[in-house]
């Protein structure tokens, strides 16, 4: 695959589920007057904060967006992808964490033109990084994807997000892929012995707003399909808003001074999905990954 086009996730050739709950009706959730869950209630509290618990999805980019931002590179890519992606349901940071500075470059490309070898933001260090991983083509992981966090939450599935006293977790229908962010009081170490693909975070509460403080990352996994890399030294803050009971404001600033030449924050909002849950991925009939080079 050229360098100049995106990499679709391989992860999501894999199926999930239908909802397998139809007739539950969850009693905590403020209805209508029509039955349908009323996400303009007021937000609700545990212990008096706001309770994050809930089943997530992203903002997704207009189709029409997402093309007007990547036709250029992605070419067609964007309109062939595979059952289980549904472009309407995808992210622009899915594709692009760094499309808000490298809009302006894809702008001015004639189709199947190449960006330039340098972008804004990232170091060289960064762009020798993104090179090295394609021409090594393999993923790095025993399952054969690519991704983990965050491309695994700006897909076409949901989260789910479970508040509990000491720890808060973040499932995703991608990859069954979880996070566990202890609000223990912990502190991280000095040095990470074994450096993770999903990292390890912790939360804390200002006011209302829950921040999560992430660190020890591995480098085996890209940021986005695009390819950025991320770094031991990275990381990441996310500040979470429970704003009332269906909207969910996200706010994720990445800090890697090895690969980028300043931090950079990006924002997605999240709309509660009412009746649903995240269910069980798993690979079946998959034929691709013999042919990934």
């Amino acid at each position: 695959m050229r360098s100049s086009r995106l990499i679709i996730p391989a992860v999501l050739f894999c199926a999930s589920a239908v909802a397998q709950w139809p007739d539950y009706r969850d009693p905590g959730t403020p209805r209508l007057k029509d039955g349908k869950a009323n996400l303009s209630a007021p937000t609700p509290r545990r212990d008096g904060k706001p309770d994050l618990t809930g089943v997530w999805m992203h903002e997704p980019t207009p189709p029409a967006e997402l093309r007007r931002l990547f036709g250029a590179i992605a070419g067609d890519e964007l309109e062939s992808l595979p059952i289980g992606m549904n472009i309407e349901l995808q992210n622009k940071y899915a594709f692009d964490m760094l499309i808000d500075f490298d809009e302006e470059v894809f702008r001015t490309l004639k189709p199947g033109q190449p960006p330039p070898a340098q972008m804004p933001l990232i170091r060289p260090e960064g762009t020798a990084a993104m090179a090295k991983r394609r021409a090594g083509g393999i993923p790095d992981n025993c399952h054969g994807e690519n991704y983990g966090w965050p491309v695994a939450g700006m897909l076409s599935e949901a989260i789910k997000i479970i508040q509990a006293p000491k720890e808060t977790m973040i499932l995703y229908e991608v990859g069954d892929l979880h996070r566990e962010i202890f609000t223990d009081g912990r502190k991280f170490p000095a040095v990470f012995d074994l450096p993770s693909f999903m990292g390890y975070s912790t939360g804390r509460w200002e006011g209302d707003t829950f921040v999560v403080e992430s660190r020890g990352f591995n480098e085996k996994t890209p940021i986005d399909a695009m390819g950025h890399p991320r770094s031991e030294q990275m990381h990441v803050t996310e500040r979470l808003r429970r704003r009332d009971f269906g909207h969910l404001d996200m706010e994720i600033t990445f800090d890697d001074p090895k690969f980028y030449t300043r931090a950079f924050t990006v924002k997605i909002p999240h709309t509660l999905v009412p009746g649903y849950d995240v269910l069980e991925m798993f690979c079946e009939n998959e034929k691709d990954n013999a042919h990934i080079k």
